[in-house]
């Protein structure tokens, strides 16, 4: 060890780095402790960069903040530099990171010191570049931000001293907490620290950077093209991770523009804390369950191909600590995904469950794999059997295996849950599987409902037979139009039957909400769904229904976050948000959207954009000889494309009574827009009454501008604010700006 170094005394050792070795010192002249970071030979090749690295530090050196830590001198000794600064007592964020995670409010609070002490670099002109737990301290009086070794100016346009990323011999920060653009070889700017600030306060709460992976390109591909884990845990860690994924996107120009508006939302985060004292903030973890692939066919069991798999992924739904991706998800990848890494990555998923089916005799053979999707590795092999007639107990075991292999935290509900469902007969879950492999396809839906009325009548207590009845009664009643006031009675007593059975299921309530929507009932389904949410935050199908029913009342910001969450949850969850971006009169968004069988709403985005040519090319592509009411939609807007007026508002009329006050909106203001106000305002006054009273776009909607001066139409609009207001004091008595962090619902 060095003695001294210039008129400094050394006393001792810090740490060693990269870069060189930090010494404890003394300053002789000045009588105080300090510390000293000598430079190695090899990190400084050239003059050039030498002065590089001088000018940088004198820049940092020139900060006066308490979230700083002063650097005092700049200095040469025999040739080597070093950098003189103040002796902090405490210990680096890495070190206490490696006790386990932060409390909420202590991350919190930690986050909040750094981004002071960043906006202060950043006021004068300096951009960190390598803010990570090692070079943030934690001192008894507050944080401070260490190490200004790689910082480097602001980078203004043409100027070509900001292409440099790092001096020879130096990496650009840490690959592990470096931005998208950093790892490009990009310029960096203020963006670009707050991209590490998140990365750091996600690590803080939940005790694991947010992108992980076996190897460092795999690291540094999650980085590059992957989202974090959500964060679950109460409203103040719902709203960190609200602020954690905006500071984490890919393209800095959606990130903070600044360490401040950064701090705002940390702070407005903390201030939900109240209810949530000892939340404990854990990543999720995301399972996708493969369809079985089958060895051997035998048409009497390839059917459990799909549907054991949904039956598994339908008992983990629900979990706080576990997303399950839907089973619509996994048919579409199928169960031959040889490339588990690559199928991960699709589905934005942690753990795979992959097998096969064989039977053997009159017994049925499976064999499943989970899988760690970013290492590849296998976390355990299974082979089961049971015999053709009685297959929960396969369900059951597996579904088992995989909560105790990922160490799920369950509550005492949750384990209740998890053995709540169990059909009295093993004929019952065999026409349960059956039903659910025939419901994929509208043309087997009542040949599903009949194997779902056998199950019960085989055990009338099995509470998910009684839910998938409901939803099927639902989809018959709306969408092929056979007896639909029925059919929706039918759906409600089922689903209040599955429900009294298991109050839990959160299939029956997701369904139930749905209903309820379509039943007049918006303001009652957003509440039920935001009650359920406070418990359930894990659910991509709950904030799904949500982003439906906050549209019917107006809420559109509060549709908008709840399709964002429902995304952040399942990437590939289906959510109806492109008609709330149409709605807001966002039709450049509404095109983004192709939900499948339904391209009447995108087609109708193009027409309010004046691409006409467009969308009739698009629509003379369309099968129209299919006799159901979305070709109704389609059919009307191609003839008025043409020109046919006639032929636009006849098939309108086939829709006047549809069971659906939002997909009669739509009528409505098409046969305004084709110049008839008779049918057009008692169409909107019962869409009102009925429950779509959706007053933004009763406000801004272009194609009912022919029915403002009618008084009838005054009185719809008024009818409708009435509504509006109600259902926003509903959503904020059900604190449902909190959970969604929608302050402003409308």
């Amino acid at each position: 060890m060095r003695e001294s170094i210039g008129r400094y005394a050394v006393t001792g050792v810090l740490g060693e780095g990269g870069m060189g070795v930090v010494y404890e010192a003394f300053d002789r002249t000045l009588a105080r402790p300090l510390a000293i970071k000598m430079l190695r030979p090899a990190a400084i090749i050239d003059g050039a960069a030498r002065d590089r690295l001088l000018f940088e530090a004198r820049s940092a050196a020139s900060l006066n903040h308490p979230a700083i830590c002063q650097l005092y001198e700049v200095g040469d000794c025999d040739g080597e530099l070093y950098l003189a600064m103040e002796l902090l007592q405490g210990e680096s964020l890495a070190a206490r990171l490696a006790r386990g995670q932060l409390p909420v409010a202590e991350a919190g609070s930690t986050a909040l010191g750094v981004l002071a002490g960043i906006e202060a670099i950043h006021r004068n002109g300096l951009v960190h570049r390598d803010l990570k737990p090692s070079n943030i301290f934690l001192t008894p009086h507050g944080v401070k931000v260490l190490d200004f070794g790689v910082a480097t100016p602001m980078a203004r346009p043409h100027d070509e001293t900001a292409l440099r990323l790092t001096l020879p011999g130096m990496t650009v920060g840490t690959p592990r907490y470096a931005s998208p653009e950093q790892l490009q070889g990009q310029p960096a700017d203020v963006r670009t620290d707050l991209f590490a600030m998140g990365l750091v306060l996600y690590e803080m709460l939940a005790g694991r950077p947010p992108f992980m992976g076996g190897s460092a390109l795999e690291i540094l591909h999650a980085m590059l093209y992957e989202q974090p884990p959500v964060l679950t845990g109460g409203p103040a860690v719902a709203a960190l991770d609200r602020v954690i994924q905006r500071a984490l996107r890919k393209e800095p120009a959606e990130r903070y523009p600044t360490a401040d508006a950064m701090a705002q939302d940390v702070r407005a985060a903390l201030a939900l804390g109240t209810t949530d004292t000892g939340a404990d903030a854990r990543p999720l973890t995301r399972l996708i369950v493969l369809p079985l692939r089958v060895l051997r066919p035998d048409p009497e069991t390839d059917f459990l191909a799909f549907s054991l798999a949904d039956a598994i992924t339908s008992s983990l739904s629900g979990l706080q600590s576990l997303v399950v991706r839907s089973s619509a998800v996994a048919g579409s990848i199928g169960a031959d995904a040889a490339d588990v890494k690559h199928l991960a990555g699709q589905a934005q998923v942690d753990v795979v469950l992959m097998g096969t089916l064989l039977r053997a005799g009159p017994q049925i053979r499976v064999s499943t794999q989970l899988v760690d999707a970013a290492a590849g590795t296998v976390l355990w092999s299974h082979t089961a059997q049971a015999p053709v007639g009685d297959l929960f107990s396969l369900q059951d075991d597996l579904s088992s295996r995989i909560v105790d292999s990922l160490s799920l935290p369950l509550t005492t509900r949750e384990r209740k849950q998890l053995r709540q469902d169990v059909p009295a007969s093993p004929r019952a879950f065999d026409h349960f599987l059956r039903g659910n492999e025939l419901s994929r396809a509208a043309r087997h839906w009542t040949e599903a409902l009949h194997r779902y009325e056998q199950a019960l009548l085989e055990d009338p207590r099995y509470a998910p037979a009684w839910a998938e009845l409901g939803r099927m009664q639902r989809m018959i009643g709306k969408y092929v139009g056979e007896d639909t006031s029925d059919r929706f009675a039918r759906a409600e007593s089922a689903l209040k039957k599955a429900l009294e059975l298991n109050p839990d299921l959160t299939a029956a309530e997701n369904i139930y909400a749905h209903l309820e929507v379509d039943l007049g009932r918006a303001e009652q389904a957003m509440v039920r769904l935001l009650t359920r949410a406070r418990g359930r935050p894990a659910d991509p199908e709950l904030f799904a229904g949500l982003t439906h029913a906050c549209r019917y009342c107006g809420l559109l910001t509060a549709s908008l976050a709840s399709a964002e969450q429902a995304r952040r949850l399942d990437p590939r969850v289906r959510t109806s948000v492109a008609h709330t971006h149409f709605m807001l009169g966002q039709y450049d968004r509404v095109i983004e959207f192709e939900p499948e069988g339904i391209p009447y709403i995108r087609n109708l985005g193009l027409v309010m954009l004046g691409r006409t040519a467009e969308a009739a090319a698009s629509l003379d592509g369309i099968d129209m000889s299919l006799a159901n009411r979305m070709t109704c939609y389609t059919r009307s807007l191609r003839a008025q494309l043409r020109g046919q007026v006639a032929g636009a508002i006849e098939p309108l009329m086939e829709l006047y009574d549809v069971p659906d006050p939002e997909a009669r909106y739509y009528v409505a203001r098409a046969l305004a827009y084709l110049g008839q106000p008779a049918l057009a305002l008692p169409l909107l006054a019962s869409v009102v009454e009925e429950g779509f009273f959706c007053l933004p776009a009763f406000a801004r909607d272009p194609w009912l501008d022919s029915l403002r001066g009618a008084p009838e139409f005054s009185a719809i609009t008024a009818r409708a604010e009435a509504r509006h207001r109600q259902a926003v004091i509903s959503f904020l008595s059900t604190e449902g700006d909190r959970l969604l962090g929608a302050p402003h619902p409308v």
